[in-house]
């Protein structure tokens, strides 16, 4: 991530780094260019990511970049956004997810068009193209408008825990931790 944040930074875009706070002082992807965004967990993240993008492209990645692109296709489908999202399938590294896909479609569990969410391309090239592109065909589960989207993106932080003793004496003690 951080060659490609340097390159965009370099050609004069806006880059926006959005990291979950437990992992910024772990420099996962290098070092910070341009904004950097600290949020609580990987909900918001997302929610932040997906309030700022005007598309998505997911470059080969490992768990995280397949859950983040999962979502946000499971988003299109719902109607949450009509955004392109795109697979840069360098060296055939997503031709596996995409014959997944294909396998959903065959089996009856992904509807034709909704195979059509994801473009994918072997150039950076052929996949801005087809993104620029992209119309969704597929129907979505619900209207966007149906979805009151700030409030279902918004996660908010879960309650603090509290423990409940009894004493010996029979008063009751309630304390907050941050387990």
């Amino acid at each position: 991530m951080g060659l490609i944040s340097q390159t965009v930074f370099d050609g004069g875009c806006h880059v926006l780094g959005v990291t979950p706070s437990a992992l910024m002082p772990h420099q996962i992807s290098g070092e910070s260019i341009g904004e950097r965004l600290s949020v609580t967990g990987m909900h918001e993240r997302k929610t932040e990511m997906y309030k700022h993008a005007d598309a998505f492209i997911a470059l080969p990645g490992g768990y995280g970049t397949m859950e983040e692109l999962l979502e946000i296709i499971a988003w299109s489908q719902l109607g949450i956004h009509e955004k392109p999202v795109g697979l840069l399938n360098v060296d055939g590294y997503y031709n596996s997810l995409l014959a997944l896909f294909d396998k959903g479609v065959e089996e009856g569990f992904i509807d034709e068009s909704e195979r059509n969410i994801v473009v994918s391309a072997e150039t950076v090239e052929e996949l801005i193209t087809k993104m620029e592109e992209y119309t969704p065909t597929h129907d979505r589960v619900a209207p966007r408008q149906s979805w009151e989207v700030d409030q279902l993106l918004h996660f908010p932080p879960p309650p603090t825990p509290s423990i409940t003793t009894n004493t010996a004496s029979g008063h009751t003690n309630t304390t907050s931790s941050d387990l």
